[in-house]
């Protein structure tokens, strides 16, 4: 008997301790989301403060700005208070971490693949509100509202863990490239997919510089096109809306993709989430902390930030998709024998005018704008641009609206030739990114520079 109770007292104090550890390994799973919470809660309020509430350079005519905006701004707080919640839920819970990299895999370029679908259907149902032969379209696009409406409904499932898997193959690129700490990238990788806000860029007439920029919700082209028209009416400025890719709160706003083709979509998600992540990284140093002290200062860092996530969505698609195409990008660098060399030009009438680029038409734009500019001939500045509106238009690259607010804030990324026009930012920033021995390497050099004349005497 003594022997028994003995063996029932083991057996209890095993159970005992059995459960103790799991409630120790469930406290320190807690105890960890709720570490990155704060720390992502701390980076919020950094970016913030570093890059203010989306109102930037002229303080004065942004308060205008925004107070004629302000039926339309975008809700920070609220959007802040259901993404981290959602982020606590996935860091708490999630599964990512213990799938394997292919099933990962299989899991994302499923919900790229069914977002491609949901866009596509999407379409379909515009075109039957948009056929005056419809009479129903309500009853028309009955079916196909309900197929869309399912896979919607799958999506919101399954984004949970898809973003969990992005931003693990992020991390894992980032941590290769230099930046982990103690097995940690740091800030962390965070993004979430939601409706992103459009930015509401106003230039002065008389230059091209953002002096302002305000954050509003998603409009209808109607009410686009009503307040730019208030706004330009009220203070003779060039103002435009514009729709964003992401944005970099924490975690990071990220737009779906609606290129239509879903390996080009996959690349994109990347791309905008480093590209994010890039921003998330300088607010620590110069380059971040500078980001609103001076148009060149946000010029080099948005560039700065699009051409490494270019890069990182090169190695991401590569590392863990390889029977998905690398993406390709623009490049200030390739030399035009060798671009021609690589495509083949097609037989043409050799009388005929040289085949439309748009590129190199845009930057031809700009630096025409902003030598008329210069000479003070806002008016003749402004005829050109509606009249090269016309001309893109007819080649097939409609534009809405092409003013001085659209350079201002189209050049302000200068991945590639065009909207920068002349400006050497873009392509002094490349060429620093191909002398880099990696990417950390990269942002390292590029995070004290915040100035035009700091960035050229680096590439020299």
């Amino acid at each position: 008997m003594p022997i028994a109770l003995l063996w029932r007292a083991v057996q209890t104090a095993q159970t005992a301790i059995a459960a103790v550890r799991r409630l120790w390994r469930r406290a320190r799973r807690i105890l960890g989301a709720l570490w990155i919470v704060l720390l992502r809660l701390a980076l919020t309020v950094a970016l913030i403060v570093a890059l203010g509430d989306g109102a930037v350079r002229d303080t004065s005519l942004s308060a205008r700005v925004t107070a004629l905006a302000r039926p339309y701004l975008f809700d920070y707080a609220a959007w802040e208070v259901e993404a981290l919640w959602g982020k606590l839920g996935q860091t708490v819970l999630g599964v990512a971490p213990y799938l394997s990299d292919e099933r990962g895999r299989a899991l994302v370029l499923n919900y790229v693949r069914t977002l491609s679908d949901v866009q596509a259907l999407e379409r379909r149902i515009e075109q039957l509100y948009a056929d005056p032969s419809v009479s129903d379209p309500q009853s028309a696009a009955a079916a196909l509202r309900a197929e869309r409406d399912a896979l919607r409904a799958r999506l919101r499932n399954d984004q949970p863990l898809v973003e969990s898997l992005i931003e693990g193959q992020v991390s894992a690129v980032l941590a290769d490239e230099g930046f982990g700490v103690l097995g940690q990238v740091l800030p962390p990788v965070a993004m979430h997919f939601t409706e992103t806000p459009m930015a509401l860029i106003v230039s002065p007439r008389e230059r091209i510089t953002v002096a302002a920029n305000v954050d509003v919700n998603a409009l209808t082209v109607e009410e686009r096109e009503a307040l730019e028209a208030r706004i330009d009416a009220a203070l003779n400025v060039s103002s435009l809306v514009v729709p964003l890719g992401g944005l970099s709160l924490y975690p990071a706003m990220i737009v779906e993709p609606s290129s239509g083709n879903p390996t080009a979509m996959l690349a994109r998600v990347f791309e905008v989430t480093a590209h994010e992540w890039a921003h998330h990284y300088l607010v620590f140093y110069p380059l971040g902390w500078e980001y609103n002290a001076r148009p060149a200062t946000r010029i080099i860092n948005e560039t700065t930030a699009t051409f490494f996530g270019r890069a990182v969505a090169q190695r991401v698609v590569a590392r863990y998709y390889p029977d998905v195409p690398i993406p390709q990008y623009p490049s200030f660098l390739a030399p035009p024998q060798d671009m021609a060399a690589a495509t083949p030009a097609p037989a043409h009438n050799p009388d005929a005018p040289p085949p439309f680029d748009f590129a190199r038409e845009m930057a031809a734009t700009r630096a025409r704008v902003d030598f008329l500019l210069w000479q003070g001939m806002v008016e003749a500045a402004e005829v050109y641009m509606a009249a090269q509106q016309r001309k893109f238009a007819r080649h097939g690259y409609p534009i809405r609206k092409l003013n001085q607010a659209y350079f201002a804030f189209y050049g302000g990324y200068q991945g590639e030739p065009g909207a920068g026009g002349a400006d050497p930012t873009g392509p002094a920033i490349e060429r620093i990114l191909a002398r880099s021995a990696s990417l950390e390497d990269f942002l390292r050099t590029m995070r004290g520079i915040t100035t035009r004349e700091e960035l050229l005497a680096a590439v020299q």
